[in-house]
């Protein structure tokens, strides 16, 4: 490891780098085209989670986005370690990193010999920053407002929403709608169908009498944490089932949480104008949950969070 710096390291193109100095020239396709993909993960008390998983979807993505990174997953693995332990010092008490591996298929040649870049290959990077706990703790207190827009996510039949790529556009407009509606809201996107779907890096699941449901693979990424949770509620012995969501079946539901890779869980309160169950979180089976998540991770979620409140 080199000397140690305020400034936090990033993986680049073969080299580890203060973040600042990564510079991504604007001929991009990443830049031009949201040509590219990226996978993310947290750290708890500064431990990469479930490295190995986000790993083998972020490959997935580049499959079937056509991208070769010369580099296999098992060397991204060890950049990915090394980039956090590279920047561990600069962790303070109870704090945590969002952890990101991204790539861009590379730079759009203008042609043979008139390119001043002597890189043409993908762009890839790996890097961290620090998870938002202080913004986001009033969320484990009140729950999750989530807004429900009138844009509705990409249909599998134009692109898959398995992978996660570097367009998010979609979700942007659907959040910029529902953040016009209630500023601290989340947005929830229907599919082509009018299920509910997906938010910007989120995954929704409903409780009713005992039974958890969320939905199907085929329209949704495929979150870490909502895999995680699928394997701990099937533990805690609860029936979990994907299919398909109205929002009647939300409006009705006693509880709503969202996954996602920095909250790990987290309740919803309401969804457009209905307050969920009776407006208390978290309920019942969401604490169980997330108290078996924290368990299994070893660490306070919700305490994490909540400390940060003012």
């Amino acid at each position: 490891m080199t000397q140690r710096t305020n400034q936090r390291i990033a993986y680049y193109n073969g080299k580890y780098v203060p973040e600042g100095e990564v510079r991504i020239p604007y001929r991009d396709r990443s830049f031009l085209y949201g040509d590219g993909c990226f996978d993310m993960t947290r750290t708890f008390a500064g431990k990469p989670f479930r490295v190995k998983e986000h790993i083998d979807r972020f490959y997935r993505s580049l499959a079937y986005l056509q991208i070769d990174i010369g580099l296999t997953p098992g060397q991204l693995t060890d950049i990915t370690h090394e980039v956090v332990a590279r920047n561990a010092h600069l962790l303070g008490e109870g704090e945590d990193w969002w952890v990101g591996q991204r790539v861009s298929r590379g730079i759009k040649s203008v042609g043979e010999g008139m390119d001043p870049w002597e890189d043409m290959g993908p762009t890839v990077v790996v890097d961290c920053m620090p998870l938002p706990f202080k913004a986001r703790a009033p969320h484990y207190r009140d729950g999750i407002r989530v807004v429900v827009p009138s844009v509705r996510r990409t249909p599998p039949g134009s692109l898959s929403p398995r992978v996660k790529t570097h367009n998010y556009l979609n979700m942007i407009m659907g959040d910029l709608e529902a953040r016009d509606r209630d500023p601290e809201s989340w947005a929830v996107l229907l599919d082509e169908n009018g299920n509910l779907c997906e938010g910007i890096g989120s995954n929704i699941f409903i409780v009713k009498d005992g039974r958890i449901s969320t939905p199907q693979g085929r329209y949704v990424l495929e979150g870490i944490s909502r895999q995680t949770v699928i394997e701990l509620a099937r533990q805690e012995g609860f029936e979990l089932v994907e299919r398909d969501i109205d929002l009647y079946d939300a409006y009705t539901a006693d509880e709503v949480f969202l996954t996602s890779t920095s909250l790990c869980l987290c309740p919803v309160s309401k969804i457009n104008h209905a307050t969920i169950g009776d407006g208390k979180v978290p309920g019942p089976v969401a604490s169980r949950l997330l108290k078996a998540y924290s368990d299994y991770v070893g660490l306070d979620i919700a305490a994490q969070y909540l400390k940060r409140l003012d």
